[in-house]
């Protein structure tokens, strides 16, 4: 269980079991019970916007050289500062290195299996990956980021089922695994890196029950995994970027469009310049997931119930109705939301 997660089960009411009894026996500080967050102020939300895109174009930059190519931007920063803003994005870079710490010692870390194996069904290798969406300011319990969960179809690219988080827990990646699963059936192989989401018992023993071979990339071989890393290039550039989310409701409905837009209408060179759902249906059914908008069809937007450890319940009772609705509700009557079409 993580700090956070050992943090959030502390009761500050409880009169039974004083704080400092329950820091004790959950091995957590009381200063950070007792101490709220400092909150982030607008230009760190600046620069972890311009960190975050030079992140994508060079992946293997670390806090120096980070901080060294922020200067000519306009932002003299220090490199404890960027550390400080990548580690709260949930940034690394990416190169070799000797002696490498795991993500969570206590979990199994599982090989790499798809080199050398022909991949030309769907269904056969399904991947997944974890990033992070800025969002315009804070929200909330001074909630600045949210993060997002995608599970895809290797053969076809197509996007199964997706997840927006505003913790890094495991919770939210089991839901999107398990709406793939119970919508598209099994595949044969699934890979992921070795973020502690992926290798909690929660998410590979839920492959376990589905009788699914695990497999996970190399450390620090963001190559492995690819094609979920060109897909976060692609929504961030396409539509994150564009658009400085305001809300959840907001994130959740742009991002939920552009993945529709993404599965129906966007022709990939690889893929004969088809679609990823015309892939994806040629050899299984498509099951589309609770409309988006009167039209349409997205994915991963089933009420799913109240969440803990206070992740934000983006599929609660009030999100019941579809996610374009949702956002326009958000901002106010008759208001439409500002953005780009893809």
């Amino acid at each position: 269980m993580s700090r956070a997660e050992r943090r959030a089960l502390i009761d500050r009411e409880a009169l039974a079991l004083p704080v400092s009894r329950q820091c004790r026996l959950l091995s957590v500080s009381r200063a950070s019970v007792y101490r709220r967050p400092a909150e982030i102020n607008e230009e760190d939300y600046t620069i972890m916007a311009l960190i975050d895109r030079q992140y994508l174009a060079r992946p293997y930059y670390g806090s120096r050289r980070m901080a060294a190519w922020l200067a000519p931007q306009g932002r003299v920063v220090n490199r404890k500062r960027v550390q400080r803003l990548m580690r709260l994005a949930g940034l690394v870079a990416i190169y070799q290195r000797p002696n490498t710490s795991k993500p969570a010692p206590a979990h199994k870390i599982y090989p790499y299996l798809l080199g050398g194996i022909l991949i030309e069904r769907v269904n056969q290798v399904w991947c997944a990956d974890v990033t992070y969406i800025p969002m315009a300011k804070g929200f909330l319990y001074l909630v600045v980021i949210m993060y997002l969960v995608v599970i895809m179809d290797w053969v076809s690219r197509a996007v199964l089922a997706w997840r927006l988080s505003n913790t890094l827990g495991a919770e939210f990646c089991v839901e999107a695994l398990e709406e793939a699963l119970s919508r598209h059936g099994q595949p044969e192989i699934f890979n992921t890196d070795q973020g502690s989401q992926f290798t909690s018992d929660d998410f590979t023993g839920t492959l376990q029950n589905h009788a699914v071979t695990i497999s996970m990339d190399g450390k620090g071989r963001y190559m492995d995994n690819i094609f979920v890393e060109r897909l976060w290039r692609s929504l961030k550039y396409e539509e994150v970027y564009l658009n400085a989310y305001a809300s959840v409701a907001e994130a959740k409905a742009g991002i939920g469009s552009w993945l529709e837009f993404y599965n129906e209408e966007r022709q990939h060179q690889s893929l004969g310049y088809r679609t990823p759902r015309q892939v994806y249906e040629a050899e299984c059914p498509w099951i589309c997931g609770r409309s988006a908008s009167p039209t349409g069809c997205a994915f991963a937007h089933i009420p799913t119930g109240t969440t803990t450890n206070h992740r934000i319940d983006l599929d609660g009772e009030e999100h019941k109705s579809n996610a374009m609705t949702v956002a326009t509700s958000a901002i106010g009557a008759g208001t439409e939301i500002g953005r780009v079409t893809p």
